[in-house]
């Protein structure tokens, strides 16, 4: 889990670097087409005949839901500085509890309200919303804290119904349909936003997709061999991961308030692991 907290890190700096010359369209549609290019092998070594599915809405709900969280979040690190948007983005478990109440049908953990509570007061505090938040003055950074926040948002909902999916349809089916539809996904905008990577772009948009991989696959392997209770809180080992690259490449240290929001949800983050004890990940 550690191991994918930093492949997810080195993604967000591979993402933040590429934003800054290229349009984020661009840069979620790579994401999504080198993973995939990289995974179609292992993904299709069962043949076609193991892609066929029963539940084309649960894969679509997943997909569509993974794939706005991503762009959200990748606009969000064009924006913030990475430990920032990772936070905001690994606030996820907080969500979690209340996208399977509202998809599945999950019951809400006792004591977890609270917990809930806490979380968002420290997101308050990371986002620092204000009274002129509605206003035409509003920087691009609070509106790009807010969209991190969604993100995570989104982020629960897929993968609530990634547990939807696992009920009926392997692993393999399930990533691979995720991979498909977030890469012609993310391929419709591009009609409007192309622009042609050059030179050392293209060398960072596939480490983009490189780092995404091994991350995401570092994560299944993780909650493969352990309750998501037990290994969960560990990926916000990313966040110090990406604090120590905002110093390191981009001159940048976080202030009173990100310090102060950020304790708060990572204390409501591994407690609302520990409460409700349901797997989660992030398709990032």
């Amino acid at each position: 889990m550690t191991l994918a907290a930093v492949a997810f890190s080195l993604m967000g700096a591979c993402v933040k670097t590429a934003t800054g010359t290229l349009p984020s369209t661009v840069v979620v549609f790579f994401r999504n087409a080198i993973a995939l290019a990289i995974l179609a092998p292992w993904l299709l070594r069962g043949g076609l005949a193991g892609l066929a599915t029963k539940d084309v809405p649960g894969h679509l709900l997943r997909g569509i839901g993974g794939l706005l969280s991503m762009t959200c979040f990748f606009y969000a690190l064009s924006r913030l500085k990475l430990a920032d948007a990772m936070l905001l983005n690994q606030s996820m478990p907080l969500f979690l509890p209340l996208a399977a109440f509202a998809v599945i049908g999950e019951p809400i953990p006792k004591g977890l309200w609270r917990v809930l509570l806490l979380g968002f007061v420290g997101i308050a505090f990371i986002v620092k919303p204000g009274a002129s938040f509605l206003t035409p003055g509003v920087p691009h950074e609070t509106w790009a804290a807010v969209l991190g926040l969604v993100s995570a948002v989104l982020a629960a909902l897929a993968q609530t119904g990634v547990r939807r999916l696992a009920r009926t349809e392997p692993v393999t089916r399930i990533v691979f349909y995720f991979s498909l539809i977030a890469t012609v996904g993310a391929a419709l905008p591009l009609v409007k936003t192309w622009r042609t990577p050059q030179g050392r772009e293209w060398g960072v948009l596939v480490l983009t997709g490189i780092f995404a991989t091994i991350g995401q696959l570092f994560l299944t392997r993780a909650y493969a061999q352990a309750p998501a209770a037990q290994i969960g809180p560990f990926v916000y080992s990313g966040v110090v991961f990406a604090g120590l690259l905002d110093w390191a490449v981009w001159h940048l240290l976080p202030d009173a308030f990100f310090v102060l929001g950020a304790a708060l949800v990572l204390l409501a983050g591994v407690l609302a692991l520990r409460i409700s004890a349901t797997p989660v990940g992030a398709e990032t």
